[in-house]
């Protein structure tokens, strides 16, 4: 997911030749039963894991269940569904930065998450923490990392340059190994967009928090939906925005 770059360093120690580990970036073409639904500006491995959870936050298909047929071909995810009328609408151009559509999305129309989670604020800290200790993370400098919990263990990892695709291949991970997404909760080294909150809110999942910040529409997005959003969770403290009585006390 990275390469070492030639570079010209300034420090301390003067001007230096050197190289530095740089994320990789590029574009990405997935295709559902022969038509083109979307190309990501993305890291490029695990395109698997990206293209179905993909499909999955944006409601084209349920489940692995939904997949006939899964093809890797260099920068390109070609799909096969069981269904092959399915509608997939009109094709996306998804940029490393926030990317999607949320900020027009009727708060009324979201799914609204039921699921009875609750976590202890101890727990989610010691889960930030693990997460960001990842080393492509803490080498790079240049990736987002999310990290799937249930049962007070970080269940799966993912890491992209940009925060939702990130948020799509752990959804990945998820529906690839069965993890039940309504009792896991999601922890990100990036900000809180709103939509990362659609994208939680179509998955069922109950709980984000984030090392960052989040945004007044995110906010707004998950208070009716049912979906907890906590920010700067660093220093054993944490900021939480909605549906406080999932987080139970230290």
């Amino acid at each position: 997911m990275y390469r070492e770059l030639p570079c010209t360093r300034i420090g301390q120690e003067g001007i230096r030749e050197t190289t530095d580990p740089v994320a990789e970036e590029v574009p990405v073409t997935v295709t559902v039963n022969g038509r083109q639904v979307a190309t990501a500006m993305t890291s490029p491995a695990g395109l698997d894991e990206f293209a179905l959870g993909f499909l999955f936050t944006e409601g084209i298909i349920r489940g692995k269940g939904d997949i006939d047929s899964l093809q890797v071909e260099k920068n390109s995810v070609k799909i096969i569904t069981k269904d092959l009328l399915r509608v997939v609408g009109p094709k996306r151009t998804i940029l490393s930065g926030c990317g999607g559509s949320s900020s027009f999305l009727d708060p009324a129309k979201l799914p609204k998450v039921t699921s009875p989670l609750t976590v202890p604020a101890g727990e989610i800290s010691r889960a930030m923490k693990d997460l960001l200790q990842s080393e492509i993370h803490r080498v790079t400098g240049g990736v987002h990392a999310v990290g799937l919990c249930r049962d007070g263990q970080l269940a799966a990892k993912a890491f992209d340059i940009g925060r939702h695709n990130a948020l799509d291949r752990l959804c990945g991970q998820a529906l690839l190994s069965g993890i039940d997404l309504g009792q896991s909760y999601v922890v990100s080294s990036g900000r809180i967009s709103s939509e990362m909150v659609r994208k939680c809110l179509v998955a069922g999942i109950p709980l984000i928090a984030s090392r960052g910040a989040t945004t007044t529409l995110a906010v707004t997005l998950a208070e009716g939906n049912g979906l907890t959003i906590i920010g700067f969770v660093r220093g054993g403290g944490m900021n939480i925005y909605t549906n406080p009585q999932r987080v139970t006390s230290p």
